[in-house]
């Protein structure tokens, strides 16, 4: 799965990495609670990850397994933002976290965990 994922799409995957593997069925129930979405939209969705072979349906049952991890996505999403709006360098975007005052001061405690975890 190399395709961007979009927000409809990802809304499926959160489910599934939620509550495990459901039929077409159960996910169009959930998606309706959760966002209001009909029966259609959420099999035109589910469709379109199973084009992206981000989500399988087999038989009996029409059951929809996601393929593709939480962190998967989040490791694609990080690199395509840091590639998007800094040019590749990861330390731009830390330096743009801590510039702008997002972190707090316990993640800042993290993150240099983190760092000194990987040196």
């Amino acid at each position: 799965m190399e395709q961007k994922l979009f927000d409809s799409e990802r809304k499926v995957l959160e489910v599934l990495w939620d509550d495990g593997p459901l039929s077409a069925k159960e996910l169009a129930q959930r998606l309706r609670e959760q966002v209001g979405w009909s029966k259609t939209t959420t099999y035109t969705v589910i469709k379109k990850c199973i084009d992206k072979k981000a989500v399988s349906r087999t038989d009996p049952g029409f059951i929809c397994r996601a393929l593709i991890s939480r962190e998967q996505v989040r490791e694609r999403e990080t690199d395509a933002l840091i590639e998007r709006m800094y040019g590749g360098c990861a330390d731009l975007l830390v330096s743009a976290l801590l510039g702008s005052k997002r972190l707090s001061q316990d993640e800042v405690e993290r993150l240099k965990k983190r760092i000194e975890e990987w040196e």
